[in-house]
């Protein structure tokens, strides 16, 4: 299972890459998506997988019994996330004023 996600989180970089490198306002933003979204697969896959054990202390225990899955990566995607989604959106506006600006420019002229 680790091999088909290193085969996908490489196919995601290569393509954000790919993307944020042609001379298009759109794939740029597309290309920053895909790179962030590698980059957390990439940290889930690097924590280990672990299936079907969560990270919860049963009720009739006092302690977490191994396996079971770490929280930190996962805490430290759910932070990636929300901060990949304001770097979209801030890069969203700025390509979208920047498109006004270039706007206004040619109408001028």
């Amino acid at each position: 299972m680790e091999s088909l996600l290193a085969v996908l989180i490489g196919f995601l970089f290569g393509a954000g890459v790919y993307m944020m490198l042609a001379n298009s306002r759109v794939r740029l933003l597309i290309g920053i998506l895909l790179v962030s979204a590698s980059v957390n697969l990439l940290i889930f896959t690097a924590a280990g997988l672990t299936k079907a054990k969560p990270a919860l202390i049963p009720e009739y225990e006092k302690t977490l019994q191994a396996p079971y899955a770490d929280p930190l990566p996962q805490a430290l995607i759910l932070t990636a996330i929300v901060i990949g989604f304001a770097l979209f959106a801030f890069t969203l506006v700025l390509v979208h004023r920047e498109f006004e600006s270039t706007k206004q420019k040619e109408n001028s002229e």
